[in-house]
């Protein structure tokens, strides 16, 4: 199929017909009609092999908890009903980024799944494995369960995007299959997404819809540029607004699981930070509001080590551009641990480059994490000791006391009763939990007038009383 269409498809075919490829680095306009109607044919045909489509599917009995036989318990539970079984389907997108069977999408894709499978373009399917899991960037890492060399997308640089260069967008929309779609990059470094805890996002016109999940951005020379995460919609569809994670970041996550790592090591810099508005900056004497303020730091962090002070303004990474805090984080969770990077700081009107150390957040305290049983409310929450490693890993405060919940059971009575992944239980009933140990004790004894909690969550002390 030819497209007809403006004159800048031109730079599509500057990229598949080499005699021209000049052009297309020095962004000229096109020189004939006959490059106004090439094709992206090729540019698909190179990169589409490699997208697939992710299936998975959860069979969850419900079962009934010894806490429904608890009349005082019942009301909050709807009486207790009968042990159902409930299956759900995931139908998403993914890229193949090795040769061996290394597929990565989005972990909104498989979260929670089991007997996932792999569909290729050609209609082949293989069972897969989870490598790897990472919540805090919506990315996941399978592995095919087949012995045979599979066509891979290369995955190309997307800090040498600039906006307005043409991409394609290849994925799985509604499940109808294989789909191609075509436009620019809208915008880059978009930080107030709230998809992932990684804020960096490249934004593209191209349609996304739902389906599309784990799919591939790719330039027009085949390469994998970002992966299909999210759309801005009121409607479900696409309105022309949609959000890819950018390779330098995907290229982390995939490293880590073919080193054999279930978590990915990112290094810590130990600081809390904080966004410039107009009137800051004026008063720390800026002409715009660009960059991360240093608010506070955690004692010893490598940032500490470095020289960082409360009060500097972090404006680039290893010459990077910061613009907020976002920004910073996704710069330094991109470097590799070991080494150093250099990190531009204003401080009273002067330029400093200070190297911090790329380092893992340390366990100075061991986690003793523990799932609370019983029959309480506290039910079916999973805890752990705070430290920095706590803390990076659940994007917490570093200078928080208490203990954190880093997961909740599905179902159980802790779910039912609001508690969240990332909540951190410092009193109950007004005696301190600075332990698991500790509230693993003060949650054990069953309370006659209920439990008074005191948690913090998402920087907020909430005070509540559950149960009486």
């Amino acid at each position: 199929m030819t497209f007809h269409l403006f004159a800048f498809v031109a730079l599509a075919g500057a990229l598949v017909s080499s005699p021209v490829n000049a052009q297309f680095f020095q962004r000229e306009a096109p020189q004939s009609r006959a490059e106004i109607t090439l094709s992206f044919a090729p540019v698909v045909k190179k990169a589409g092999p490699a997208v697939v489509n992710v299936y998975g599917t959860r069979h969850q009995q419900q079962t009934r908890h010894p806490l429904f036989d608890d009349p005082f318990f019942r009301e909050f539970f709807g009486g207790g009903r009968a042990p159902q079984e409930r299956m759900q389907q995931s139908v998403g997108s993914g890229v193949i980024v090795g040769a061996d069977g290394i597929v990565v999408t989005n972990h909104h894709v498989i979260e929670g799944m089991s007997e996932l499978k792999v569909a290729l373009a050609d209609k082949r399917e293989f069972e897969a494995e989870i490598l790897l899991r990472d919540p805090k960037t919506d990315l996941a890492v399978l592995k095919m369960k087949a012995s045979e060399k599979f066509p891979i997308a290369e995955v190309g640089n997307s800090d040498d995007l600039q906006v307005g260069d043409l991409v394609l967008a290849i994925g799985n929309p509604f499940g109808v299959g294989q789909t191609v779609t075509q436009g620019i990059v809208s915008a880059l470094a978009r930080t107030q997404v709230g998809v992932s805890d990684y804020q960096f996002f490249i934004q593209t016109d191209a349609a996304i819809n739902p389906g599309n999940s784990g799919g591939a951005l790719v330039d027009m020379q085949g390469r994998l540029l970002g992966i299909n995460t999210a759309i801005f919609s009121r409607s479900g569809g696409s309105h022309g607004i949609g959000f890819a994670i950018p390779a330098s970041m995907v290229r982390v996550v995939i490293e880590s699981a073919r080193n054999g790592g279930k978590v990915v090591r990112r290094p810590w810099f130990g600081a809390r930070m904080q966004s410039l508005t107009q009137e800051i900056a004026e008063n720390l004497g800026l002409d715009r509001p660009s960059g991360a303020l240093i608010a506070s730091l955690t004692k010893g962090s490598p940032a500490a080590q470095a020289g960082v002070q409360a009060g500097d303004v972090v404006t680039a990474v290893d010459g990077a551009v910061v613009d907020d805090p976002d920004a910073f984080g996704f710069r330094f969770a991109t470097k590799p641990v070991g080494g150093t990077a250099s990190v531009s700081v204003l401080r009273s009107g002067k330029r400093l480059v200070l190297p911090v150390k790329l380092e893992s957040a340390p366990e100075t305290t061991p986690r003793d994490q523990r799932t609370i049983a019983g029959r309480s409310p506290f039910t079916g929450l999973v805890v752990a000791n705070l430290s920095p490693a706590v803390a990076e890993e659940l994007s917490l405060g570093f200078d928080t006391e208490g203990v954190a919940v880093v997961d909740v059971t599905d179902g159980s009575p802790a779910q039912q009763f609001g508690f969240q992944k990332g909540d951190i239980l410092t009193a109950i009933n007004r005696e301190p939990a600075k332990t698991t140990r500790d509230l693993e004790r003060l949650t054990s004894a069953r309370s006659g007038f209920g439990w008074r909690v005191t948690l913090t969550r998402g920087g907020q002390v909430l005070t509540s009383v559950i149960g009486g």
